[in-house]
């Protein structure tokens, strides 16, 4: 059975409510789900739990459920891009659960594989262990990291079959396939929808059984969070105006 959608709003239009964990594949503008970020943000939904590697930019990805006042925690590892999310945070408007990157994308893995916490020695002796049960393993400490698992996950692949099984490319895959595994209910964004077999069984990263929803993206223009460019030094013997 096709998974396809007509649109962002119909994918989500019976599937969100006030106070879901709500998990969303990126990082910062790269490979982010932004038709659907934009769909979440006009259902007016609020007191969201979004589960991120980070908020996006200001007034761009997840940025736009902050300016909106819908987001009453974030679960992420890195604030730096967004302005308005170290404001919120530094006013205590905004809860926010720091988590190591590679702690987050674990606790997601995790929720995704049923498996509800396991042991990791990052941030043993830190701020980030308070609270959390500590063990002694071969002599060394680890601490307890609980799994994630989110009422909705909202990714962002390059292709997919109409089944739900999706490739993505270079560094827009990033958080998405665990983001993908550990969400109750997973809606895929993606350029490309093709039929089932289109696709080279080697080149799937996310099967279609983790994935219940699909759309296809809109055409729009993709982000650069920051943009470095230096002059390219002339070639030798190729003057000025040739």
């Amino acid at each position: 059975m096709s998974k396809v959608q007509t649109s962002a709003s119909e994918a989500l239009h019976d599937v969100l409510r006030d106070g879901m964990v709500l998990a969303v594949g990126g990082f910062g503008l790269s490979g982010i789900p932004a038709d659907l970020i934009d769909a979440v943000r006009a259902s007016a939904v609020k007191n969201l739990t979004v589960v991120s590697n980070n908020m996006g930019v200001d007034g761009k990805g997840l940025g736009v459920l902050l300016e909106a006042g819908q987001v009453r925690k974030v679960i992420a590892s890195y604030v730096g891009e967004n302005k308005l999310f170290a404001e919120q945070f530094l006013a205590g408007v905004l809860e926010v659960e720091f988590s190591p990157q590679g702690t987050l994308a674990e606790r997601l893995r995790a929720g995704g594989a049923g498996i509800p916490a396991f042991y990791t020695k990052t941030g043993v002796g830190t701020l980030i262990a308070e609270g959390k049960p500590l063990a002694d393993f071969d002599g060394e400490t680890y601490l307890q990291e609980r799994g994630i698992v989110a009422d909705v996950a909202l990714v962002k692949a390059w292709r997919a079959d109409t089944l739900g099984n999706l490739e993505y490319r270079f560094t827009a895959r990033n958080f998405n396939p665990v983001i993908a595994t550990a969400g109750i209910m997973t809606i895929a964004e993606v350029e490309v929808i093709v039929q089932p077999g289109d696709i080279d069984p080697n080149h799937v990263i996310t099967p279609g059984v983790y994935v219940q929803r699909l759309i296809r993206a809109s055409a729009r223009v993709k982000d650069i969070e920051q943009r470095t460019v230096r002059s390219r030094p002339m070639l030798a013997g190729v003057q000025a105006g040739e």
